[in-house]
């Protein structure tokens, strides 16, 4: 396979139909969505466009619903530097699942999973960036009954007693099998699986009744939520259901944006000159002169900037002007990216201004504070 997908790196040109293959998901269908849209009332841009694509068991869990019984919403982040927009189009779905269902959801901060696998940060830099990530959390606008914050080291207590549970099901040769670990990863790497496993169950155990979750991520998560459903069932608790988006572009061209390149991605504290060189820098699919771009067209289906508005407009026929515009020539790839560079930057600018407002705020939403734990 020229490519590789784990959760931790993101190698090659993505195929989606073999990666679901290889992982066992399934891709999403049409009944699916029907099903999401009789429920619902409409279908996310995200689902509607096929950015979000494959599953386990997403029309089990709206079954479920439909019975009246409760369900939940889960997702995280690996805090180890500042949110990019990538980052946070999962994170949008699952606001709009929250509203649209009336859901709670549990986000968890895997502070210590970041600093078992980078060996430069040390905790207090994952633990301070657990903090500057959960403002962009909060800023989607979510309110704190609903939105319940996860800080692994800060928030073990009611996670522990299920990941032991969890632990003591996984045996080395799955995790080393699922994983690659070899025999010199950390223990604390192979530890980990079973705290990202446990809030799986979390809600079923705080509710004291059978509670699945829904996870909205990318498909590169999906290594531990096979394992999630493989013991579930051992373990008395209900199998997690998944929703597998892609990967988001890099502006560089690439499958998935890179931590290790800024200028791959555009982050939620860039200033606006830098989100605009970005953009304008950007890697596209256009022809290499103006004048080959009006008489031959464009490829929006390689370009990062047409990804970009495909992500973040709502309207479908303003997205499928900009599709076809770019395939006849009509549309140029500079007054393209003048667009797009409006359209994040309007949205940038009020994100901006309500993650200010999170600011010492966080605690509010902090799961193991509502529990009244003593830290």
């Amino acid at each position: 396979m020229d490519f590789v997908v784990t959760p931790w790196e993101v190698k090659g040109k993505v195929d989606y139909d073999k990666l679901l293959q290889q992982f066992g998901a399934r891709p999403l269908t049409s009944d699916q969505i029907s099903l999401l849209n009789k429920y619902a009332g409409e279908v996310h841009p995200l689902i509607r466009r096929g950015f979000f694509y494959a599953h386990r068991d997403f029309d089990e869990i709206l079954k479920w619903h439909a019975q009246g019984r409760p369900w939940a919403l889960y997702t995280g982040r690996g805090p180890s530097g500042p949110v990019h927009i990538g980052h946070m189009v999962p994170w949008i779905l699952l606001k709009w699942f929250s509203d649209k269902f009336g859901l709670e959801v549990y986000f968890q901060m895997t502070d210590d999973e970041k600093f078992y696998d980078d060996p430069e940060l040390s905790l207090r830099d994952t633990t301070r960036w657990a903090y500057e990530n959960a403002l962009d959390v909060i800023a989607l606008g979510f309110e704190p009954d609903r939105l319940h914050l996860i800080v692994d080291t800060l928030d073990i207590k009611p996670l522990y007693p299920i990941a032991v549970k969890v632990a003591k099901k996984l045996t080395w040769n799955t995790v080393k099998a699922t994983f690659g670990f070899t025999d010199s990863s950390n223990i604390g790497l192979i530890f980990y699986p079973s705290l990202q496993i446990a809030v799986a169950f979390l809600p079923t155990e705080l509710r004291g009744e059978t509670t699945p979750v829904l996870i909205p991520c990318a498909i590169d998560q999906d290594p531990y939520f096979r394992l999630a459903r493989d013991i579930a069932d051992g373990l008395g608790y209900p199998k997690p259901a998944t929703l597998y988006s892609k990967f988001i572009m890099a502006l560089t061209g690439e499958s998935k944006m890179s931590a290790s390149n800024p200028e791959s991605a555009i982050y939620t504290v860039d200033e606006p000159k830098a989100v605009k060189r970005k953009i304008m820098n950007a890697f596209t699919g256009g022809r290499p002169t103006a004048e080959e771009q009006r008489k031959l067209g464009g490829n929006p289906d390689i370009c990062p900037v047409f990804h970009y508005h495909m992500l973040l407009d709502p309207d479908d026929a303003s997205v499928e002007k900009i599709r076809q515009d770019c395939r006849s020539g009509a549309l140029l790839c500079g007054e393209c990216k003048l667009r797009l560079y409006e359209k994040i930057e309007r949205f940038l600018k009020e994100h901006k201004e309500r993650r200010e407002k999170a600011k010492d705020r966080v605690d509010e939403y902090r799961l193991s504070v509502k529990l009244d734990i003593k830290k």
